[in-house]
């Protein structure tokens, strides 16, 4: 499961900066991103990267997800989840004061940002389609409140997940020893 974890990464990387190359053609408000921060060097380059990538991160996703629940991964790893537990764990890391004794186990904060994560970025797909194909699926476009409001779900979930990688890889910085665990497993 670490190789899906790293290609998400990449994905999920050219995604973000070519959608900011693609956001700069179109802005919803006074926010430009800066050049040298994006990808793709025009829009329809920016587009290619963002269509090359989105299929990577979906195919990778969609492996990813079926075999965290076949293998019940998704039940043993994230499973049970409490909101107080999330809550207090949450609490104590922005104090700087969570207890994370073994690595190989996922405390409640874990479970509850890597849950949010998943639904943020199956949240981020979907309004993509509305974006992108809003003539051919009415109905997904109409739930995300019309082609503008999908701009505005997509553009709140991609700062959602740059938040959560900015976060995630502090917290790694924090814990070094989680890096090696994150590059070649316990």
């Amino acid at each position: 499961m670490r190789i899906t974890h790293w290609l998400n990464a990449i994905a999920v990387i050219i995604m973000v900066m070519s959608g900011w190359r693609i956001y700069n053609a179109s802005p919803l408000f006074g926010l430009h991103f800066p050049k040298g921060i994006t990808l793709g060097g025009w829009l329809g380059g920016a587009l290619q990267w963002h269509f090359a990538a989105m299929w990577l991160l979906v195919a990778n996703g969609l492996f990813y997800l079926l075999m965290n629940v076949l293998t019940g991964r998704f039940r043993r790893r994230f499973l049970p989840l409490s909101v107080p537990a999330a809550l207090r764990d949450i609490a104590a890391a922005l104090r700087g004061r969570l207890a994370h004794p073994d690595l190989a186990e996922y405390n409640a904060a874990q479970k509850a940002m890597y849950l949010g994560v998943v639904v943020v970025i199956v949240v981020t797909v979907l309004s993509g389609l509305a974006i992108w194909k809003s003539v051919q699926f009415p109905l997904l476009r109409d739930l995300m409140g019309g082609y503008d409001a999908a701009r505005w779900v997509h553009f709140v979930c991609m700062s959602a997940i740059v938040l959560f990688i900015v976060v995630h890889v502090a917290m790694v910085a924090l814990v070094p020893r989680t890096l090696l665990i994150m590059l070649r497993g316990r």
